[in-house]
């Protein structure tokens, strides 16, 4: 009798064992091994996701989750393949606990992944050899962090990689040889380190390279032969110091970046065969020999910049160009004749750059022909023929004279510097200064003071890109550069001073700024300012990159200071926004991204170095552009420069309150004018003319977006979408507001610009989908 009744009861008793098993049980991913998802959650709290992140339940079914802009997961079968986490300003900071090698362990229990990209999250120290772990990678992306130390040897365990991109970081120590044991590498990029040695041999023999990125590194030495690289399409090796020798060069490449190196030799007339080349940049160079024109009908060339080189040559008016040229740099080198018809036709749609060459009175700008010839005749001058035509015995018997007279000479000297320190211990209060008066400031030392964390934020030393190192020059290199303060490079002229264009003797082009003294001290009184400028060195602004002391005959006080800063060619962002120039009018993605490059600037001044640089009294006037359009602020309130008065347009003083309550928000005022001109393409010239404006721009917040858009600049207003344009609007009478308080920070105003930029993104591909983006591009 009891058996009919247990059958019941034990059928009902696995029926809720089972319903426990599958609703209470945790669910840890739909298809996801639960070690993978407990290694996901673990990577969750360690890098303090977003709010919309942290939603993340036990039920999340993460390999078909959506991707987002911050966070794409891909699986197949049961394993994570693909994990893309991108700070992009919107995670907030790192806790102060966080660990390095703790994330890359919790990586490990994602065995199968295929790509990481952990980009722009903070991530400190030396990159884990716990990298080595992930064997089946094939992508890796660790670009925007704050890693630093030598490569680690483990990435060579990787033999499935195929890209490696680890951009703006730390990085130190050589570029490592065991990267030619990589044979699958098809993208290599180590852009924006402090890497310094040589160009690995070993990288010439990776057959499989597309894309070789070594820019703005401290690299030196010749660049080896790169013939075997048959697939290479894209090499950037910018701003390093390779050279002197031209590189030998694949045939494929689209695009080829050699710009501020010390390459000296000829162009190689393989760059003639290379006829899928889009782009070619070997500006701020030493390269000498003739120009070949035969470069400017290449068929897929849309980019030419060889300016600021010692090619010579004489070029036709005759000479073909290839038709889709947009931009094309000949400046600042020794050609003749006359600039191509095809350059100077079709203006409206290229920009054409050619001053400081000798070509016919025509055109404007151009040194007399005698400067040229000269420096023709100089560059075929060649003393070692003479040489080589003397007996061998007669060079024997030379040598050893010269030797025995050198060797004389060298005990003398030693002797004489002996005597000398000692005298000069006795009598060093004695000897009154010299005219000219180096800053005691060494340039090691003042590298040293760049590197030092108690002074520079983070912030600083990662936006320290690109910038030759800064030293102190002397008067005599100075009138060198600017053959004597020769009026011929005088830029500009103000009540403090002189502004001169100059070429030091390794090629670089500056501005140097001459800077009376009102009040005469010591070198000691003017060394603290000095560092200061020094300090601000960001891709955004116009940084110093030295500076030079004279001193009075008399008491050896400071006269007059000099400041060299990076010369930057491409006029103010004025030009490109509300000037009647033809052709050069930005678009409105380009004007979004100088908006971003602006207020990138202005939060480097404010948290770059400790005190912040506040209250700098921007116009758009003081927004420069160099050879890439890449905006750069080249005005900021430092005693020294005379600028901490104030000047231009800015709210009213009764409503500022104490200074150092609201100078943060001085600069946001003046960010939102500049952000005023930028949305409707006319300038700004009077207080009148912003509180207009923003009238305006109140009311076509309740309009439609046709109506919106009629009060954008009329050569933009078809290509903005009304998404992106609102966004700038509000955030334009955000920064206007009377009450500083109401005014947004630096950051805010940062992340709106991106999120502007990644709208006007979304509709300018709406109607291809395989359309490649303009904010790429940019």
């Amino acid at each position: 009798m009891a058996k009919p009744t247990l059958y019941p009861l034990v059928h009902s008793f696995f029926f809720f064992f089972f319903f426990f098993l599958v609703f209470l049980l945790p669910h840890y991913s739909l298809q996801l091994q639960p070690s993978q998802y407990q290694a996901l959650m673990r990577i969750e709290q360690q890098l303090n996701f977003p709010q919309e992140l942290t939603t993340w339940s036990e039920n999340a079914d993460f390999c078909n989750s959506e991707p987002t802009q911050i966070l794409t997961i891909a699986c197949y079968e049961d394993n994570i393949t693909q994990l893309h986490v991108n700070g992009n300003y919107l995670f907030p900071k790192l806790s102060q606990d966080f660990s390095t090698p703790a994330l890359f362990s919790n990586l490990a229990f994602l065995p199968n992944l295929k790509v990481l990209s952990l980009v722009s999250l903070g991530l400190k120290g030396p990159l884990p050899s716990q990298i080595g772990n992930l064997s089946f990678l094939e992508i890796l992306n660790m670009s925007s962090n704050y890693f630093y130390g030598s490569i680690p040897l483990e990435i060579s365990s990787l033999k499935n990689l195929q890209t490696l991109i680890l951009d703006q970081n730390w990085f130190s120590g050589q570029v490592p040889y065991w990267l030619g044991s990589l044979q699958g590498l098809s993208v290599l990029s180590l852009r924006n380190n402090s890497l310094s040695g040589s160009f690995p041999d070993s990288l010439s023999n990776l057959v499989t390279l597309r894309t070789l990125v070594l820019s703005r590194n401290n690299l030196t030495g010749e660049v080896p032969n790169l013939d075997n690289l048959i697939n290479l399409q894209v090499l950037d090796l910018e701003n390093n110091n390779f050279g002197p020798q031209f590189p030998s060069l694949p045939k494929k490449l689209v695009s080829l970046v050699l710009k501020m190196n010390k390459f000296r030799s000829s162009v190689s007339d393989e760059l003639n065969s290379c006829y899928q080349l889009q782009k070619l940049d070997v500006s701020l160079n030493q390269i000498i020999g003739p120009f070949s024109p035969s470069i400017l009908s290449l068929p897929s060339l849309t980019y030419l910049d060889v300016g600021g080189n010692k090619f010579t040559g004489k070029l036709l008016k005759n000479t073909t160009c290839n038709a889709g040229l947009v931009f094309v740099n000949l400046s600042e080198n020794h050609l003749t004749g006359d600039l191509p018809d095809c350059l100077v036709s079709n203006s409206e749609n290229r920009s054409v750059v050619y001053g400081g060459n000798c070509f016919s009175r025509r055109y404007k700008g151009q040194n007399p022909y005698s400067f040229c010839h000269s420096e023709a005749l100089a560059v075929r001058i060649s003393p070692k023929k003479e040489d080589e035509k003397r007996p061998y015995g007669k060079a024997v018997l030379a040598s050893s004279m010269v030797g025995g007279i050198v060797g004389t000479m060298a005990l003398i000297g030693v002797a004489f510097v002996f005597v000398k320190k000692e005298f000069f211990k006795k009598n060093l209060n004695k000897v009154p200064r010299t005219k000219m008066i180096l800053d005691k400031v060494s340039p090691a030392d003042t590298l040293q003071l760049l590197k030092d964390a108690r002074y520079i934020s983070e912030t600083m030393k990662l936006g320290a890109l690109g910038i030759p190192p800064y030293r102190s020059f002397v008067l005599d290199q100075l009138k060198e550069a600017t053959n004597n303060f020769d009026t011929v490079n005088l830029l500009g002229e103000s009540s403090n001073g002189q502004l001169y264009k100059g070429r030091l003797t390794d090629g670089t082009l500056v501005a140097i700024r001459s800077l009376k003294v009102k009040k005469r001290q010591s070198i000691q009184t003017y060394t603290h300012q000095v560092e200061l400028i020094a300090k601000l060195r960001h891709c955004h602004l116009v940084s110093a990159i030295g500076h030079c002391f004279e001193c009075s005959q008399d008491n050896s006080t400071v006269s007059r200071i000099f400041l060299l800063f990076e010369y930057v060619p491409n006029g103010t962002l004025r030009n490109y926004i509300s000037e009647e120039q033809i052709g050069q009018k930005f678009t409105w993605t380009q004007r979004i991204a100088a908006a971003i490059g602006v207020a990138k600037g202005i939060q480097f001044l404010h948290t770059g170095t400790v005190p912040g640089v506040y209250s700098n009294h921007l116009k758009i006037t003081d927004i420069l552009l160099d050879h890439d359009l890449r905006v750069k602020i080249s005005k900021y309130n430092l005693p020294i420069l005379g600028e901490n008065k104030r000047l231009g347009l800015r709210g009213s003083k009764e409503n500022f309150g104490p200074i150092s309550s609201f100078e943060e928000k001085n600069d946001v005022y003046d960010f939102g004018v500049i952000l005023l001109e930028i949305i409707v393409g006319r300038k700004i010239t009077s207080e009148n003319d912003v509180h207009v404006t923003k009238d305006i721009f109140w009311v076509s917040l309740n309009v439609d977006g046709v109506g919106r858009r009629s009060i954008v600049d009329p050569s933009v207003h078809k290509e903005c979408s009304d998404e992106s344009l609102k966004t700038l609007i509000e955030l334009c009478i955000r920064c206007l507001s009377n009450e500083p308080v109401e005014r947004p920070s630096v950051e805010d105003i940062i992340w709106n610009l991106q999120f502007a930029a990644q709208v006007q993104d979304s509709w300018h591909r709406e109607p291809n989908s395989n359309q490649e983006s303009p904010i790429n591009q940019l």
